[in-house]
């Protein structure tokens, strides 16, 4: 009976498990990308019971932020925090600023790198962009390969924090990315194996998490984000509503934002106020030094000294004065001085003024009073700098600023939410809806053969701040090939480092020979081209298909029918509709040919009231739509790698990968046998205890081999594989495993009779109560129980005698 019930037991809980197997949430997260010009900041969505569903991954060093920062040294990669930790000593082979380089002519970057006194070794690449020759002067990585990397330890980042496979990820970009970025980034998460979700502005990401857990049903707001981050500065105006929204029956008040413009400086930033300070510097030590000595010639001099200087700014920003000092900065010799904020304020004078042009054109272009912006909220850790704080206040008019956002990760936060609800697998319970535009505006060109004057100049296909995503249709007269580029709507607003508004171009063909075909046809009017167009939630602008359209108009036979023929036979109808299938699957076939469809204007059967009465002609229009062949020629920056240079990326950085995963774990295992050592030397040579469960000879032999392994692991064992250093510790622990064995059984032996010589005592005081209070149950299943007690206490007694022994 008892088994019986346990068999009924057992299958209930399995049958409850396979419920809870069905039932239960998938196990799924999303993360979203903070990549800033210094810094990479990574947070996760995943919905786990008694914890926060958005929280920042920390990294290996448990900090919120990771250094965007890839180094190869002595033919290893390091990222983020293994990097920095080479920058002073190895400048050129610690890369930074990767994020500003993406989709910049090579000139651009090669400027930019030496504006900040970072020497690497560039060369121009086949589309005209920057490559990166590395340690070994034999590899070069593109910027996109350099990106990916980071991509990638970020990923890694989220999927240590979460535990879970993390490969949706929302990116967020600084709203001055162009064309060229944009695919850029795209390219690089692709390389890093990440499924982009969605690019997202910064102040997108912003203006979610502010808006968050706010409710504007009551009181719309204009909200101006301003953020100065590490290279750039941007102001972006904001429109905070309600409006209502049936869901399940019910009206709900729905907040959400709009983005109405923003307006920025992609080369102002905490940076440039920090090289103000660099420059003061280095005059004063070269003068300190004199004899024409320039410390600024010295790469590894320049990296100390703006190592410090970040750190000098950082306490002016609490202090009126800061200190500064640099060991053995230049040739062996320190540098010690200190600057006061006045001094550093004077320094900058000319870059105040300009970090408030950003937020005067947003204002300005909005037509709002200063009284009508609800807020002015600050983010970017630049924004710290008190000067600029008061600068703002004095144009705002205001005492205080609005801080309520974390500066550092109010955008990596507001991306996670987007990135929660463009997910398929997590769903949250706050919504708030987002309308962002296009930072740029865009116009369509087109060239080409017998194009009539109107058609070949210039259109405007996107307007500035256009909603995010759309699509776009243009249609136009054409008969021959022709190509097709897109452009930046002004020349006086373009991306950073773009010299030409040119950003793509297409060649549109087969349309020469598709209107050949149908020239003989009956044209009932002149044939056209159609293109289609979409702009991506990404602000990916891109042309999707183009189609010629023809309209012609034939004679067609068709049953002729009278419709005032009542109780007709039902063959009449069977065979026009016969004749009818034959018709459609003819025009089926002719469009099949074209690859294209058609639309006629074919009579139906109306029911048992009409009759066949022959054949008759009518004239019927029809529409074809012949797809086109579309071939981008786009050259450039902006010209997307063939598929063999993208499979080649990946299989290096693959490569990468693999190498970087075997270091860590020859790393760890390394660190496991030193450990091992350490700490079995220490327990066999100064605990007691070990001298009860060993022998004095079974104890030398033993620290022998752990010194003879130890000699090894310093001189031989430098440069031993992750397979030599667990053969050594499995050598080890065969001798060892013994004796802790023994140790944790003097410990543990005398707890595990404690306890059955307890449950022994026990079970008489159970035994006892059945007897009082169960008289069911069988005397003999009683005498059963005492008689395996009576076992049990008989054996303890003899293995703890042998064991005295």
């Amino acid at each position: 009976m008892q088994s019986r019930m346990a068999s009924i037991l057992f299958k209930l809980g399995l049958f409850l498990s396979v419920l809870c197997l069905v039932f239960s949430p998938s196990q799924s997260a999303v993360m979203s990308i903070d990549l800033g010009s210094e810094w990479v900041k990574v947070a996760v969505v995943n919905l786990k019971r008694g914890q926060s569903p958005i929280t920042v991954a920390i990294n290996e060093m448990s900090k919120r932020k990771s250094p965007n920062l890839v180094a190869f040294h002595s033919g290893d990669r390091l990222l983020g925090e293994e990097a920095a930790g080479l920058v002073a000593r190895y400048p050129e082979k610690v890369y930074s600023q990767t994020r500003d380089l993406i989709g910049k002519p090579f000139n651009y970057s090669k400027s930019l790198l030496d504006s900040l006194y970072l020497p690497f070794d560039i060369t121009e690449d086949s589309r005209a962009t920057a490559a990166f020759k590395i340690d070994d002067r034999v590899s070069t990585y593109s910027v996109e390969e350099l990106v990916a990397m980071i991509l990638g330890y970020a990923a890694n980042l989220a999927e240590f924090h979460s535990k879970v496979p993390v490969k949706d990820a929302v990116i967020s970009v600084p709203p001055y990315f162009g064309q060229a970025e944009r695919k850029g980034l795209l390219r690089a998460a692709q390389l890093a194996g990440i499924n982009v979700l969605s690019l997202i502005n910064e102040h997108s990401g912003a203006a979610l998490q502010y808006g968050i857990d706010k409710d504007f049903s009551n009181e719309s707001r204009h909200v101006v984000f301003y953020d100065m981050g590490t290279s750039s500065t941007y102001a972006a105006l904001v429109y905070f509503s309600a409006y209502n929204a049936k869901e399940f029956g019910k009206t709900l008040s729905v907040n959400q934002f709009q983005v109405k413009d923003v307006r920025w400086n992609p080369e102002l930033g905490g940076q440039n106020l920090e090289l103000r300070l660099v420059e003061y510097f280095a005059d004063e030590f070269n003068k300190q030094v004199g004899n024409g000595v320039d410390v600024r010639k010295s790469p590894k001099a320049m990296a100390k000294l703006k190592k410090q200087v970040k750190r000098t700014k950082e306490i002016l920003s609490a202090n009126t004065m800061a200190p500064i000092s640099v060991e053995s900065l230049y040739d062996d010799r320190d540098f010690r001085s200190t600057i006061t904020r006045e001094k550093f304020e004077e320094l900058c004078e000319d870059l105040w003024e300009k970090s408030l042009l950003p937020l005067k054109e947003v204002l300005k272009h909005s037509g709002l009073k200063l009284d009508e912006i609800y807020a002015v909220e600050l983010i970017g850790g630049a924004t710290r700098v008190p000067k600029l704080q008061a600068k703002l206040q004095e144009y705002l008019g205001r005492k205080e600023l609005d801080r309520h956002l974390d500066a550092d990760e109010a955008i990596v936060l507001g991306a996670a939410l987007h990135a929660a609800n463009l997910s398929d697998g997590i769903k949250l319970n706050r919504k708030l809806g987002m309308i962002d535009g296009s930072s740029y505006g865009f116009v369509l060109e087109l060239d080409g053969p017998d194009l009539l004057k109107e058609d070949s100049t210039r259109q405007l296909l996107v307007q500035r701040m256009k909603k995010l995503p759309s699509k776009m249709f243009r249609s136009f007269t054409q008969s021959k090939d022709f190509e097709v580029s897109l452009a930046y709507e002004s020349e006086d607003t373009l991306p950073p480092g773009v010299t030409s508004p040119l950003f793509a171009q297409y060649s549109v063909s087969s349309l020469t020979d598709t209107s050949e075909k149908y020239a003989s046809r009956n044209l009932s009017s002149p044939i056209k081209a159609s293109l289609h167009f979409s702009l991506s939630r990404s602000g990916v602008l891109s042309l999707d298909r183009a189609d010629a359209v023809i309209e012609v108009t034939e004679w067609v036979e068709v049953p002729k029918k009278n419709l005032t023929v009542e109780n007709s036979t039902n063959v009449a109808p069977n065979i026009s509709a016969e004749t009818g299938a034959k018709n459609s699957s003819e025009e089926s076939n002719d469009n099949t040919e074209d690859g294209g469809s058609s639309n006629t204007n074919n009579s139906t059967i109306e029911g048992q009231g009409t009759a066949d009465l022959g054949i008759e002609r009518k004239l019927k229009k029809r529409t074809f739509r012949i797809p086109l062949k579309i071939v981008e020629k786009t050259v450039g920056p902006a010209m997307s790698p063939s598929k063999e240079s993208l499979a080649e990326a990946k299989r290096k950085l693959e490569e990468l990968d693999k190498k970087d995963t075997e270091r860590r774990r020859t790393a760890e295992l390394k660190n496991n046998l030193e450990g091992y050592i350490y700490a079995t030397k220490e327990k066999l040579e100064t605990s007691e205890e070990f001298e009860k469960i060993s022998t004095s000879e079974e104890r030398q032999s033993f620290i022998g081999k752990l010194d003879e392994v130890q000699e090894w692991l310093y001189m031989d064992g430098e440069d031993a594989t992750a397979s030599e250093f667990q053969e050594r510790l499995d050598l080890l622990k065969t001798t060892g495993d013994p004796i802790f064995f023994r140790f944790k059984e003097l410990t543990a032996r005398p707890e595990a009779v404690e306890y059955a010589r307890k449950y022994l005592v026990e079970l008489q005081q159970i035994v006892r109560g059945w007897e009082l209070n169960k008289p069911w149950i069988p005397k003999d299943r009683i005498n059963e129980v005492l008689s395996d007690a009576d076992k049990l206490k008989t054996w303890l007694d003899e293995k703890e005698a042998e064991q005295k022994k």
